[in-house]
């Protein structure tokens, strides 16, 4: 598809959902995402966020809906407007308003910490969502159970695993390495009610918003143990020590920590492991190891 049918499509798009009135006048890409293509659209009302994706279905667009939505709902952060989202031609598609990121305040990092933190005070009966989703480009179960070890190890670890199987990247031993966890880990997190969680929480889903203040976008919802989340901000770094500060001041987490966040970033590295290769494999070893040593 070249840039001339491509931007014909656009309009096409921005006609059938906000009506023949609106015209296009300019597209450019949007950098940083990874999974889908993203477009920022001018138009003469103004400018659009169009994401689309020519693998996924659009089952994959409902599910960012949802959890654009519910971001709202259960938390004081910015968070984009959908306006639309459906399926044409070759590609399925959702479409945001468009924020126009500014510097960002002197308060950011704090500012989001203690969002964050507000947010995680949100709470269900259980782990888990009514429904699936997505975290990057890969599926993600979200059956409710009643405690969070028995939810980590089978809607999280072992779904990644055999996965990682299926992409030749793990061997079959690697269900019993993550099976035994239940024993090896019972007791190890500390008991807490599910907290609403983003789910997918790296720098590359934080932004500034128009205002300067912190926007949350690309969700993977759960309800979940929140120290999961504060152990995926430490994965790739980029979140000020402000954000961990004010965080804790607002809802404290317990002693130790620091060792629990290695053991939730199993998660991610799995993910990661099977988006993008062995790469990520020496460091799921490497946690497995210390547990191995409780």
């Amino acid at each position: 598809m070249n840039t001339i049918n491509k931007a014909d499509l656009y309009q096409k798009i921005l006609n059938q959902h906000f009506g023949n009135d609106v015209r296009l006048s300019d597209t450019s890409s949007i950098t940083g995402g990874c999974i889908n293509e993203s477009i920022k659209l001018d138009t003469n009302q103004g400018s659009f966020f169009i994401k689309h994706n020519n693998e996924m279905p659009l089952s994959f667009f409902e599910a960012e809906r949802k959890g654009l939505e519910l971001l709202k709902k259960n938390s004081s952060f910015t968070v984009p407007n959908v306006l639309a989202l459906g399926e044409e031609e070759r590609f399925s598609y959702l479409i945001l308003e468009y924020v126009e990121s500014k510097r960002s305040t002197e308060n950011y990092w704090k500012d989001l910490g203690e969002k964050l933190a507000e947010m995680h005070q949100v709470s269900s009966v259980e782990f888990g969502l009514d429904s699936d989703n997505y975290i990057g480009k890969l599926p993600q179960s979200n059956t409710t159970t009643k405690e969070w070890l028995p939810f980590f190890i089978h809607e999280r670890l072992l779904p990644q695993v055999h996965l990682g199987i299926k992409n030749g990247f793990l061997s079959s031993s690697y269900i019993d390495k993550i099976e035994r966890l239940s024993d090896q880990l019972k007791g190890y997190f500390p008991i807490e009610q599910p907290s609403f969680l983003h789910g997918d929480l790296w720098s590359g889903n934080t932004m500034v918003g128009s205002q300067g203040e912190p926007c949350l976008i690309d969700p993977a919802i759960y309800f979940g143990h929140r120290e999961s989340e504060l152990a995926f901000t430490t994965m790739f770094g980029g979140f000020d020590e402000s954000f961990f500060h004010a965080y804790y001041d607002v809802f404290p987490w317990e002693e130790g920590i620091k060792e629990r966040l290695k053991v939730y970033n199993l998660y991610p590295l799995l993910v990661h492991l099977n988006l993008f290769g062995r790469g990520y494999l020496s460091e799921i070893e490497d946690v497995l190891n210390v547990i191995d040593k409780f």
